[in-house]
């Protein structure tokens, strides 16, 4: 045990020998982590020992340190006691850091009114694995341009299971901890002082794992502005593995999210449950995320979203999962682009402004539309890829149980590339040839809606001599009629359309 201290003190020595606070001194930043780093290996192996010493040693204020010379506002989790092994719970460490950056560091003005800004104050997790027992709340509202980034946070057997892991929502200082109620009150920060319509504006979330450990979700957004999550991992869910309700523009980028950790083809894949993201908001992106394992990939009940390479393999839509649903019924208003629905489908509730195109359907996944009023109105499928079993399911499926779809309007599903499935279209094309009076053309094995024509283009090409007089004589039930005025060898062309319609 003497060698012990013998060590300590020698290290304490060789680390800040000659350095003063106030000086050019970057590196002071470095030894202090470094001892810090050294206590807690000591504590580890000489527990009683250390925390003797512990007890005379009195640690520089992690705020005070990190206000050295020009550095950056950058608060290290373990300079407030969070234990970056995992083996201990560094709830209040964690908390301590958040409220620090969001309570003590400098206004650098506002963004929106009423949303102080930070000055890009950053919450430096330095690669550690942290166990929290309880949702990472900021102290206040009204504040923004502040990173959380770099590292594993996880949910211990106690987390609630009705709680994310991080919480982005104004309610946080009624249920916060004695430590979250020391800041609460401070400055121009305050919960008092708070005059946006919004909770927060310009938070990231960045380079993190976070492990719900099937309690509760990832990360929760409410009514906050311009949120970024970037090049996250987030598994272990049972509620939602990002959350985003009301606000404006939450980014969700190069992000994984699964409920187990498997790549596809699971023996337990029936039973997954969960949803990968919730969007209960507008005006919202994601872009370049892979949902691999939840019961819906993503759930959508806000207008105005974007979804481009996005990959949900998470159920099979065979198992009674889907990838993205559109809950939305009569204001739909979202983009799908670029994205890969690998063995789920996309279901859309009576859509009014949906656009598909340039995707990929595999195993027989494909794109549902819900008949809640009977609406389907400025709906484009178009250029895509479906690759199914050959067992007849349909490219685009009418679902009418609850009732018929009877206000359609500027609906068009065209040029798509089919392999192993049926083809459906709004737009259709037929020749047909013999010799007769009569050309009937049944287009209902194409066409998507049922006794549905409002344009017919057509021409009759005659072999012979003869020039005979013809007419549209019928249009039901998705067939066409053509009549010839005398008995005729010729090939008829017809061209049918069920989305345009003439005012």
């Amino acid at each position: 045990m003497a060698r012990t201290f013998l060590l300590w003190f020698l290290f304490l020595g060789v680390a800040c020998g000659g350095r003063t606070i106030n000086g050019a001194n970057n590196h002071y930043l470095k030894d202090i982590r470094r001892l810090q780093a050294f206590k807690a290996s000591l504590t580890a192996r000489h527990g009683s020992v250390a925390a003797s010493f512990s007890s005379s040693f009195v640690a520089p204020s992690p705020l005070l340190t990190d206000e050295v010379g020009n550095n950056p506002r950058v608060y290290h989790v373990t300079s407030y006691g969070a234990d970056p092994t995992g083996n201990s719970d560094s709830t209040e460490a964690l908390i301590a850091a958040i409220a620090d950056a969001a309570a003590k560091a400098p206004s650098q003005g506002q963004l929106m009114q009423g949303i102080t800004d930070l000055g890009g104050a950053h919450i430096d997790l330095e690669g550690g694995n942290y166990l929290i027992s309880r949702p990472l709340r900021f102290p206040v509202a009204g504040v923004g341009n502040l990173m959380i980034h770099g590292g594993t946070i996880r949910a211990s057997k106690n987390f609630p299971e009705d709680g994310y892991i991080i919480d982005l929502s104004s309610t946080s200082s009624s249920s916060s901890s004695s430590n979250n109620n020391n800041y609460q009150n401070r400055g121009a920060n305050s919960e008092s002082s708070h005059s946006s319509p919004y909770n927060f504006e310009y938070i990231s979330f960045k380079d993190l794992l976070l492990d719900s450990n099937f309690r509760g979700g990832g990360i929760s957004v409410i009514n906050s502005l311009r949120t970024s999550i970037d090049n996250c991992y987030i598994t272990h869910f049972t509620t939602n593995g990002i959350l985003v309700q009301s606000g404006h523009e939450t980014y969700i980028r190069n992000t994984f999210l699964g409920q187990h950790v498997t790549a596809g083809g699971d023996k337990n894949e029936k039973n997954f449950s969960g949803t990968g993201i919730s969007l209960l908001g507008n005006d919202n992106a994601v872009t370049d995320v892979v949902i691999f394992s939840a019961a819906v990939g993503i759930m959508v009940t806000g207008q105005a979203n974007t979804f481009s390479g996005v990959h949900c393999y998470n159920k099979a839509t065979g198992f009674g999962g889907t990838g993205i649903y559109l809950r939305l019924p009569g204001l739909t208003q979202t983009r799908i682009v670029n994205s890969y629905m690998d063995y789920t489908s996309i279901v859309a509730e009576d859509p009014v402004q949906l656009h598909v195109s340039s995707s990929f359907f595999l195993g027989d996944a494909n794109i549902v539309l819900k008949s809640v009023n009977g609406v389907v109105n400025g709906i484009s499928i178009v250029d895509n890829m479906f690759s199914g079993s050959g067992s007849g399911v349909e490219i685009v499926q009418l679902d009418q149980s609850s009732r018929s779809f009877k206000q359609i309007d500027q609906a068009i599903v065209d040029r798509n590339i089919v392999r192993g499935m049926n083809l459906k279209a709004t737009v259709a094309k037929m020749s047909i040839q013999g010799n007769g009076t009569l050309w009937n053309i049944d287009f209902n094995s194409v066409l998507l809606f049922p006794n549905l024509i409002r344009n017919v283009q057509y021409s009759v090409s005659s072999n012979g001599g003869t020039f005979p007089n013809h007419a549209l004589r019928d249009v039901s039930e998705n067939k066409v009629v053509i009549e010839t005025s005398e008995a005729v060898n010729a090939n008829v062309f017809v061209t049918v359309d069920q989305s345009m319609v003439y005012y």
